[in-house]
């Protein structure tokens, strides 16, 4: 008996957590083993999340926000203020702006400002000044009539050809994106008529079906609207509503099925700077 009981003792001693943990998880034993082994706050945590990721439900741990997805909104909100304000000439050519100085004029951290100065920078409109922050970059009238040429290039063919095949009634649908430019453009306000300038011809091309097409030329149309070295050829507000103008007749065209007037109208509104 007393050799009997040494064995037992040794079992329960050797097989430590383990045979604790075995105990609690049959219920034969639960008194003895509830308790013997404690996960730590962390522990559960982490088990909880990667029971998430595997679509597991956890009773035992609220879900966790993502930050990620918050500074990716804000992010996004900055860069489309960024680009308003290089539309708007706040962001002048030629002058440097640092990450916490802009960060500290819209309200947020440097790390949003920062991530949208990239991709400003990864899209031509601001270069990298190492240690100080990014200067925006100096255009001359040059390369606007390179874009311009580029931009005439790819969608005036385009636009002729929707022009033969493309319903009456679609061409009408556009009506309220065309008076929309009319508007922005009574207003005066160069970066509301930008964004409802890109509004009229990215609906035009959509109707191409070729995703690849608006991308890119949307990418043009915007590169065209940054402001020049100097405020040179700056468009005011009989500029903007001329070139509104320009949208309506073209839609009056397109509506009427009048190749040559859709013709001069399309060529004459890139060669505007349109």
């Amino acid at each position: 008996m007393k050799q009997g009981a040494q064995g037992s003792a040794g079992t329960e001693g050797s097989a430590g957590t383990e045979g604790s943990a075995g105990t609690q998880g049959d219920g034969r034993e639960g008194g003895r083993g509830v308790g013997a082994v404690r996960v730590p706050p962390q522990t559960r945590a982490r088990v909880g999340e990667d029971a998430a990721a595997r679509g597991e439900h956890t009773h035992s741990e609220v879900p966790i926000p993502r930050p990620v997805v918050q500074r990716a909104s804000v992010r996004g909100q900055i860069l489309d203020a960024l680009r308003t304000a290089l539309v708007a000439g706040d962001l002048r050519p030629g002058e440097v702006y640092s990450a916490p100085a802009l960060g500290e004029r819209f309200g947020v951290s440097a790390t949003p400002v920062r991530e949208a100065m990239q991709q400003l920078a990864l899209e031509g409109a601001v270069e990298v000044v190492p240690n100080r922050g990014f200067r925006v970059v100096e255009r001359g009238a040059r390369e606007l009539a390179e874009l311009a040429e580029v931009r005439a290039l790819i969608e005036v063919p385009v636009v002729l050809r929707l022009a033969r095949s493309v319903p009456v009634e679609r061409w009408a649908e556009l009506r309220p994106v065309a008076e929309a430019t009319v508007r922005a453009a009574s207003s005066g306000c160069r970066a509301t008529y930008a964004e409802a300038d890109r509004a009229f011809h990215r609906a035009v091309l959509l109707l191409s079906g070729n995703e690849q097409l608006v991308q890119i030329s949307e990418d043009l149309h915007r590169r065209s609207q940054w402001p020049l070295v100097g405020g040179l050829a700056s468009r005011g507000r009989a500029d903007l509503i001329a070139d509104a103008a320009e949208h309506t007749a073209l839609l009056d065209a397109l509506i009427a099925r009048d190749l040559d007037v859709v013709r001069v109208l399309v060529g004459g509104h890139f060669a505007g700077g349109g």
